[in-house]
C-alpha cells in the first residue's frame, strides 16, 4: 500500500485575526454561521486576506476538493491501496478511512469539512470515515514510516510521470502541494527524499496526482 499527501492545503477555518473583518462577517451571516464556523476562501475573503502571512498558499478549499476527488474516484483507492491523508496550511491533518466519498458538489464538500473541524471525527455505520488531529507533516510523516517520499515541484528533477511510477514501490509516499502558488515549506521539502519535476509549468495539484497515481496503476494492474 502507498500513502498520498496532500500537502500545505489551503484549507482553513477563518483565523482569528480575520473574524472581524466586513467580509468574513457578511458572508458569514449569508451562512448563518458564526466566522470562525466557515472555509478561509479567496473568493469571498480576497479583501481579508491581504497582506497575511502565505496569502498565496492559503484560501483555494476548492483545489483541495479537486485532489481529493481525483485520489479517491480510482481503482487504486477502491481497493484499499491507497492511504490518503491531507495536511493543512495551519499544521492538522485529515486521515481518511476505507472507501470515503466526499461530495462531488463543492458547496456540500464545504459543509462537511465546517462539521469535521467542528466534530474532529464523522462517523457512518460505526465507521470512521474523516478524522481531523493537530499534526506537523513531519509527525504525520513518523506515523506512516514510509520507504521513501517522492515530491512533486518545478524545483526538483526533470523526469515523466512514467519513470518516476516505475519507482513508486509498496510503502512509498507521494506529497504533492495542497496550495495555488509557491513551494513546500524547507520543513516538507527537506524530508521529500526524491523531488521531482515534470514540466516547465506549475501544475495544480489535481492534475498531478491524477496522472501519476493512473501511471502508478499501470504498473499493478496492467
Amino acid at each position: 500500500m502507498i500513502s498520498l499527501i496532500i500537502s500545505e492545503s489551503a484549507l482553513e477555518l477563518i483565523p482569528f485575526e480575520l473574524e472581524d473583518h466586513p467580509s468574513v462577517i457578511s458572508h458569514a451571516r449569508k451562512l448563518g454561521k458564526y466566522p470562525s464556523e466557515i472555509l478561509l476562501d479567496n473568493s469571498w475573503h480576497f479583501a481579508a486576506m491581504k497582506g497575511i502571512k502565505n496569502e498565496i498558499k492559503r484560501g483555494r478549499p476548492d483545489l483541495v476538493h479537486f485532489s481529493i476527488l481525483e485520489a479517491t474516484t480510482i481503482p487504486l483507492y477502491l481497493q484499499n491501496r491507497l492511504n490518503l491523508f491531507v495536511h493543512t496550511i495551519d499544521d492538522k491533518v485529515i486521515h481518511f478511512g476505507k472507501n470515503v466519498h466526499l461530495p462531488k458538489s463543492y458547496h456540500r464538500f464545504e459543509g462537511v469539512i465546517e462539521k469535521l473541524y467542528q466534530e474532529k471525527k464523522i462517523i457512518s455505520n460505526n465507521e470512521l470515515l474523516l478524522e481531523l488531529k493537530d499534526q506537523t507533516f513531519l509527525e504525520l510523516i513518523s506515523e506512516i514510516n514510509p520507504s521513501k517520499i517522492i515530491g512533486f515541484s518545478t524545483e526538483g528533477q526533470l523526469s515523466s510521470y512514467e519513470k518516476i511510477a516505475a519507482q513508486i514501490s509498496d510503502n512509498s509516499c507521494i506529497v504533492l502541494g495542497g496550495f495555488q502558488k509557491g513551494h513546500f515549506s524547507d520543513s516538507i521539502q527537506n524530508k521529500i527524499t526524491d523531488l521531482y519535476s515534470v514540466g516547465d509549468e506549475s501544475f495544480e495539484g489535481h492534475v498531478v496526482a491524477s496522472r501519476i497515481l493512473y501511471e502508478y496503476e499501470k504498473t499493478i494492474f496492467m
